[in-house]
């Protein structure tokens, strides 16, 4: 180090610190570009095609054949946790701490391809989705995870759930009064509290006073 910055000289020194010169950097190591270039790889990879992530070594060694919410638990004052998940995990441009399962691994995509995730997120007996108090997924993610699965629904990725409904024995017969016969009238009015009544003369003659312009037809006859 000490040969490296006599080899400089003060007066480059001098001129980075004052004049905020660049300063010529050390040379990286093999290891550190084998490094930099397995990172850069792996991120763009796993950014294009998420599901290649969930079949990768990594993701054995830090999950293992657990979901990716099982282990999680999120920091809280006291003993009874929230009842809400937060809102986002990424506020300002800065992650919070303890992140829900989602947001703390990057590499996990939110896409509609990435089946092996998505149905970590699915309860197998009844097709619904999970609730996010249950997955620790805060409401951002837990969004974008029910857009996904609705998407991979529709094209057929994952299987469109269809409750089953038993029908009471009462819905096939045909003697409820709703879909039986309609009877036939009976003599004089159909219904009984309905008659024919005279209207009032005096009546009849302030109306026709007040609607005389447009009872052409009566004051012709007339």
């Amino acid at each position: 180090m000490a040969t490296w910055l006599g080899g400089l000289g003060i007066s480059t020194i001098k001129k980075a610190l004052w004049c905020k010169a660049p300063v010529p950097t050390l040379p990286l190591c093999s290891r550190q570009l084998a490094c930099l270039a397995d990172s850069f790889d792996a991120s763009s990879r796993y950014k294009d095609q998420p599901w290649e992530y969930m079949n990768s070594e990594e993701y054995l060694q830090q999950y293992g054949q657990k979901s990716v919410w099982a282990d999680y638990r999120r920091n809280h004052k006291g003993p009874i946790p929230p009842q809400k998940t937060r809102k986002t995990c990424v506020r300002g441009g800065k992650t919070c701490g303890n992140p829900c399962p989602i947001c703390r691994d990057q590499k996990l995509g939110l896409n509609y391809r990435n089946v092996k995730l998505l149905q970590q997120f699915i309860c197998p007996h009844t097709g619904t989705v999970y609730d996010p108090t249950k997955t620790g997924v805060c409401m951002k993610q837990q969004k974008a995870l029910v857009k996904a699965i609705t998407e991979a629904t529709d094209h057929g990725l994952l299987p469109a759930h269809v409750p089953y409904i038993v029908l009471p024995h009462e819905d096939y017969l045909n003697i409820h009064g709703a879909v039986s016969n309609t009877p036939s009238p009976k003599a004089g009015p159909w219904y009984t509290w309905y008659e024919w009544q005279e209207p009032n003369p005096k009546e009849v003659a302030r109306l026709q006073k007040l609607y005389k312009p447009y009872l052409k037809e009566m004051m012709a006859n007339k």
